[in-house]
């Protein structure tokens, strides 16, 4: 029977699941409760980590201590009401607990938090010395649930008034993740489609101009923008079918909870594949969407970021059909493949028999080719990304200090990763090891599959777009950030320990825009000459 407990811990472990339950794949042969009970622990064991830490930052007792994590939290969805809650029932067996000196494992496997199954080793973080009801069960709040559960599902927006694929929200799958709706109303005005640049763009009219702008003519000559601009420039779209590792991991939204959420814990705002927001890691360079953007003003809003946790080449074909792009009508688009974590990457005890296999990728890849040509507009051109080697990790990270580790020296990413691996919650075990053999392994298949990938470029062709790969290589990454000054550790994202920054996403787009450039310019498209002439009429654009 479980525990009463987790009913009232769940909503305010939420924010501190380092590990998103989406992160990695769900198999079914990996019983759902473990799995479960497993991110429950972690929750648990970060919860009373950050507490015995803020006693000893502030020179607090516990009960203090407790109450000051609360008030971090945003009154939104309940979430300090509830703390508040968790602190005055379970509050005097955490005093007693951590005043006798014991660390947060102990507290947890005593509260039930953490649980040792039959046949199964003692998890635990430091050095040794499900919910039955939510608040989606509410009768008014059931429908508008089950319609995000969907959108999230979907991978499709929540708000989408004229049902074409774009919305005007920003989260849920809104234009976060594509191109905001020019006008939500009208299924046939969308990023992408075309028409007359006065519907794609929104802009200040002024009186002795409305009846011209709103035809979409110049009032001087009376030639339509669409023809004047973008006649001829080569306009296209980017969109990108991608993993957990292709988006930005939003560890940092402690704040902005709500927001993080509705976002599945991603900020896709700034991928370095699609994002529209300017880097805020101070890198002067942007997202390829963004370099499209510049190189031609008639591409604007026109992206899209089909990416989703735990996707990988056995499940894109799940949520590729959120895709929008109309074969007759649209520019033709520029498709990133980057499932470059998930075919080898999952938390078994043995990740080997689980990982993707040459054939398997074979076929899948295949038929998402086959999906594409027969959606794309002719001209398209898609660019299969092959796996990075992801010994970087433990090379760099595996004896320094993880966050919650810095403040007493006592947890490394060695032993962070063990706890991950105990628990079976872990997004990479093959990578994510002290097991050099396994290791070793994950690597050899991931050279496969990446071959795999490579073969197909080289020996497939289609109607609609033209067939590239290109290597991940995560050490060209890591060797310019060196000439920066930097060091390969500060590239990934210190919570999680796996999934690479927003630095290290930018250098990525930076590398493609380079190599694409050099050996294919074709799929970047000319630049417009009258972006200029855009600018002055358009201004912004009405921004994203």
């Amino acid at each position: 029977m479980k525990s009463p407990r987790k009913v009232l811990m769940v909503a305010p472990l939420i924010f501190l699941l380092t590990v998103h339950t989406s992160a990695s794949p769900a198999y079914d042969d990996q019983p759902s409760t473990r799995h479960s009970d497993g991110h429950v622990c972690i929750g648990c064991v970060l919860v009373v980590s950050m507490i015995e830490q803020l006693v000893q930052v502030h020179n607090s007792t516990v009960q203090t201590s407790m109450e000051r994590l609360c008030s971090y939290l945003p009154e939104k969805l309940f979430l300090k009401t509830t703390c508040y809650v968790v602190v005055r029932m379970f509050g005097p067996d955490i005093i007693k607990l951590l005043e006798a000196k014991l660390n947060a494992d102990v507290v947890c496997h005593t509260l039930k938090f953490c649980k040792q199954d039959p046949g199964q080793p003692l998890c635990h973080l430091y050095p040794f010395p499900r919910s039955d009801s939510d608040i989606c069960s509410l009768p008014f709040l059931a429908k508008i649930c089950q319609k995000i559960k969907l959108a999230i599902e979907n991978s499709l927006p929540f708000k989408d008034t004229d049902s074409d694929k774009y919305s005007v929200f920003p989260t849920l799958r809104g234009y976060h993740w594509r191109g905001r709706d020019c006008n939500d109303n009208d299924k046939m005005v969308y990023p992408g489609l075309p028409v007359h640049i006065s519907h794609l763009y929104t802009f200040k009219i002024t009186a002795n101009l409305i009846i011209s702008l709103l035809k979409g003519v110049d009032p001087k000559d009376g030639i339509p923008y669409e023809k004047k601009f973008c006649e001829g420039s080569q306009p296209r779209g980017i969109i990108l079918l991608g993993d957990s590792m292709s988006l930005v991991s939003n560890f940092k939204s402690f704040f902005n909870l709500p927001a993080a959420l509705t976002d599945e814990l991603n900020w896709p705002q700034l991928s370095g594949a699609t994002g529209f927001l300017n880097s805020t890691s101070g890198l002067k360079e942007n997202s390829i969407y963004l370099r499209l953007r510049k190189r031609n003003r008639c591409n604007h809003r026109d992206y899209q970021n089909i990416s989703r946790n735990g996707a990988s080449s056995q499940n894109l074909e799940s949520f590729i059909e959120s895709l929008s792009r109309n074969q007759l009508l649209d520019h033709p688009a520029i498709v990133i493949y980057a499932m470059i974590g998930n075919d080898v990457c999952n938390g078994k005890t043995n990740p080997v028999p689980a990982m993707t296999t040459p054939e398997k990728l074979f076929s899948k890849v295949m038929q998402t080719l086959q999906y594409l040509d027969s959606h794309l507009p002719n001209g398209s051109h898609v660019i299969l990304f092959g796996l990075p080697d992801g010994t970087f990790l433990w090379d760099n990270l595996h004896n320094r200090y993880h966050p919650l580790g810095q403040l007493n020296k006592d947890v490394t990413y060695e032993h962070f990763y063990s706890f991950l691996n105990c628990l079976q919650v872990s997004p990479c075990h093959g990578w994510m090891s002290s097991n050099r053999t396994l290791r070793t392994l994950t690597s050899e298949r991931a050279e496969q599959l990446s071959s795999t990938l490579k073969r197909i470029a080289t020996s497939q062709k289609f109607a609609n777009f033209n067939l590239f790969y290109m290597d991940f290589d995560f050490r060209e990454i890591m060797e310019e950030w060196r000439k920066r000054g930097g060091q390969p550790w500060q590239l990934i994202e210190p919570v999680d320990g796996f999934h690479p920054n927003e630095v290290a996403l930018q250098l990525l787009a930076d590398g493609f825009w380079k190599k694409a450039q050099l050996q294919w310019p074709q799929v970047l498209g000319k630049e417009n000459p009258f972006n200029h002439q855009i600018e002055q009429v358009f201004g912004d654009q009405g921004g994203h």
